[in-house]
């Protein structure tokens, strides 16, 4: 476990509505919004328990959007209800009057728990999309440069990289990683993206895990064969690793800060179960100053103070300029701490064992099944939170439409090619599971 100073606000139990939240330095242990008094983080059953999921169907599209777990629930009431009684008041005391104790510093703090490296390589977003177009949209590329992806990319990320490149008049390219998803290999995957890499590629733009298929792209391997590539390049041609990663983030048992990347963006309202309309991007401290902020921070003091002097902003770049200014969803955004406390409650490898282990259980049983094509990996290296699959001669669509009649929640995957999905989470039992497979089995 890391250790770090975490700046903690008061027991909220103790603290009237109408009063200033001071965030003193504290343990990282203090805990601000409890769970249930029953809550016993190694009890799955527990857990489950924590969440207002309705009981009467299984819940296996957890990848979507997240439902709270209690301590997130009570927090955004808790900051909803404080700024309703007096917002001006709060939110002054609590962002804008003493900048180094800002609540959002306090979230960033619990956050650094879980990624590593440290507070200033973080920038707050909205979610994966904006995190990816705020990075993209920043870098200052020549025409003459690429943007290198994949062509397992979701419709946001390859977007992005679009829109990017249509801006400043370079290129995109793609690349195919594999030919069977079920078959995909490590080795493979790394010499396919390294070998597309061309003299005039500035970006590769990846995802950690591939959600039409459920592949995991190995990111650590990747950023590793670069090195050689990097180690031959000027500065200014120098290959930056961009990682869509919100289908790893909360799943994997990696730290982000370790990983080799130059950019990271993840939504934290999905495998995180942070509050909805919230995510991060982290970011390398030598890599913040390739980029340019998009749009004006509240977060960062050197923007608004050259402002006030009549000067440009110096550098160079943060991760807190880059961070989205005006004002925001502010119960949702100071949530955020609660989510990854939560999991550093139940502790992260074992939320990425229990995540790996039903979802393997659910390709075993769909593997078996005659009737059923399977197109994650069964290999537990390769493939995260989802189990893609379709059946024969049952379209997609119909097959989620069927498993909804019996109570079992799955969802189809929006890619030119598509499928069926289960993505099992914490909130999930073996019993689940074993519904889900009953059903799958009932459709002919």
């Amino acid at each position: 476990m890391r250790t770090s100073t975490v700046e903690s606000a008061q027991d909220s139990a103790s603290l009237p509505l109408n009063s200033l939240v001071r965030v003193p330095a504290a343990p990282a242990s203090t805990q601000i919004f409890e769970a249930t008094h029953s809550f016993d983080p190694m009890d799955w059953t527990s857990v489950r328990a924590q969440f207002n999921l309705d009981p009467r169907l299984a819940h296996l599209a957890n990848f979507y959007l997240a439902s709270y777990p209690k301590p997130v629930r009570d927090a955004i009431e808790h900051y909803r209800n404080a700024l309703d009684n007096d917002p001006h008041s709060f939110l002054n005391d609590n962002n804008f009057a003493k900048p180094e104790q800002a609540l959002w510093r306090h979230v960033v703090n619990q956050i650094v728990r879980y990624v590593g490296g440290s507070i200033d390589e973080i920038a707050l977003t909205g979610n994966t999309t904006l995190g990816l177009s705020l990075i993209y949209n920043g870098l200052t590329l020549r025409p003459d440069q690429e943007i290198l992806t994949t062509t397992h990319e979701f419709y946001p990320h390859y977007e992005a990289i679009r829109l990017a490149t249509q801006k400043w008049g370079g290129a995109m390219r793609q690349v195919s990683l594999y030919d069977e998803s079920p078959k995909a290999a490590v080795d493979e995957m790394v010499n396919r993206l390294i070998g597309a890499i061309r003299p005039e590629t500035r970006v590769l733009a990846i995802t950690w895990v591939h959600s039409g298929t459920g592949v995991v792209l190995p990111v650590s391997a990747v950023s590793a064969a670069l090195e050689s590539i990097n180690g031959n390049r000027d500065e200014s041609d120098r290959v930056i690793l961009v990682v869509d990663g919100v289908h790893g983030f909360g799943v994997i048992d990696e730290d982000v800060a370790s990983m080799g990347c130059d950019f990271f963006a993840a939504g934290t309202h999905k495998w995180i179960l942070g509050p909805h309309g919230t995510g991060i991007v982290w970011g390398k401290a030598a890599s913040w100053p390739l980029v340019q902020p998009t749009i004006p921070s509240l977060m960062a003091r050197e923007p608004s103070n050259a402002w006030r002097e009549s000067r440009i902003p110096v550098g160079p770049v943060q991760a807190s300029w880059i961070s989205p200014g005006g004002f925001l969803a502010y119960e949702h955004l100071w949530a955020i701490a609660e989510a990854f406390r939560f999991h550093e409650r139940i502790g992260r490898t074992r939320v990425s064992n229990r995540i790996l282990d039903l979802n393997g259980w659910l390709k075993e049983g769909l593997a078996e099944m005659e009737h059923v094509r399977l197109h994650s990996p069964q290999r537990r290296e390769l493939s995260a939170g989802f189990v893609c699959f379709d059946l024969i001669d049952v379209a997609p669509r119909e097959v989620v439409q069927r498993l909804r009649q019996v109570g079992v929640i799955a969802s189809g995957a929006p890619y030119g090619t598509p499928c069926a999905r289960f993505s099992a989470g914490i909130i999930n039992s073996e019993e689940d599971v074993e519904r889900a497979l009953a059903a799958v089995k009932s459709i002919r």
